[in-house]
């Protein structure tokens, strides 16, 4: 962990943000005559030591994370090798939890170190300990002696950081001794739901699934190149294909039946009268009157999409097909896809 120091204009640390070792430094090399550069090199030498110890967490919690998350006790994307072949997700999640960590305690030294001195002598104690009952189980040549060491070792850092944790408690050391037992128990939440979620995705001899009949439901607002492209994906999905149209201008709805018959290609037009102008809601019901007619039928839902040039003519268009996105997002019974068609500037 770095000391941070502001520096005064004479280069030198403002009072009551100097660490011991600064004070030390400045109390001995300034005294002696052109020493005065050994101090600045003495200091320098700290921070390089610092973040080579700090690279440490960086080299073996990424692995940690990769070992607990293939037993199932951390998420998955913790296991999975990035493209430089090391584990950058957890990498990544380190460096947001040290940049908290400095945020919250405003990069107080004082309130840091009690943290880091519980947190190292605990991965001492409960490495030891393992190393306990490891040698206990596998019961190897000289395995007494080795067990014998590794208790004294445990034991001797467990009163450490039983000393620590109570007399630096409310100095930084709370947050490791309250984090321990939440992290222990979100680890367990996360152990139980990949458990779950298993037994519920396994397959058994009992196992049977029948063919899939579809019904594909086109939004169409209007009649552009966008909805024919998406109606032209749709009846790749499944026979049973219909537009559905909300009504809001009965004017336009007109129109829009007229063309309907050069350009729909067959495809049955249904009119849903929303008399508030609502676009979502008839929609919705109209779903769930195709759930009830085909009950065995998946229902996939097909919104066109048409992609302006640029970011910014995004904002000029009504969003009505991402609203109605977010209201089937929850819906498990329920597909929907996305047809997209990209225009010139």
């Amino acid at each position: 962990m770095l000391p941070i120091e502001p520096l005064t204009k004479a280069g030198l640390p403002t009072p009551g943000y100097e660490t011991a070792l600064s004070q030390i430094g400045r109390a001995v090399f300034f005294g002696i005559p052109g020493m005065r550069w050994f101090y600045y090199l003495l200091q320098t030498a700290t921070a390089a030591i610092l973040i080579i110890a700090a690279n440490t967490s960086f080299a073996d919690f990424p692995r940690l994370g990769s070992i607990m998350a293939r037993d199932r006790f951390l998420p998955r994307q913790l296991y999975n090798l990035g493209d430089k072949l090391v584990y950058s997700n957890g990498i990544i999640l380190l460096a947001l939890l040290a940049a908290l960590l400095l945020v919250l305690f405003k990069g107080d030294t004082n309130s840091l170190i009690p943290l880091y001195a519980v947190g190292v002598f605990l991965s001492f104690t409960l490495s030891q300990a393992g190393m306990v009952r490891h040698a206990a189980r596998l019961r190897q040549r000289g395995w007494r002696r080795s067990a014998v060491i590794s208790a004294v070792g445990a034991v001797t850092t467990g009163v450490v950081t039983a000393v620590i944790a109570s007399t630096k408690f409310l100095h930084g050391a709370w947050i490791v001794v309250l984090l321990i037992p939440i992290l222990v128990y979100i680890f367990s939440k996360i152990h139980q739901h990949y458990i779950v979620l298993g037994n519920q995705l396994r397959l058994t001899a009992e196992d049977t699934f029948e063919p899939v009949a579809h019904t594909v439901l086109v939004l169409t607002p209007s009649i552009h190149r966008g909805v024919l492209q998406a109606l032209e994906y749709a009846k790749t999905l499944a026979a049973d294909v219909r537009a559905l149209h909300v009504e809001t201008d009965p004017i336009d709805t007109a129109i829009m039946q007229e063309r309907w018959e050069q350009w729909g290609g067959g495809i049955p037009l249904v009119i849903l009268e929303s008399p508030y102008r609502s676009l979502v809601k008839p929609v919705l019901e109209y779903l769930e009157e195709a759930k009830l007619e085909r009950k065995r039928h998946m229902v996939t839902v097909v919104i066109p999409e048409f992609v302006p040039a640029k970011w910014w003519h995004k904002l000029l268009h009504n969003q009505s097909g991402l609203l109605l996105k977010f209201a089937l997002l929850f819906r498990h019974d329920i597909v929907t896809t996305n047809v997209r068609y990209y225009v010139g500037k």
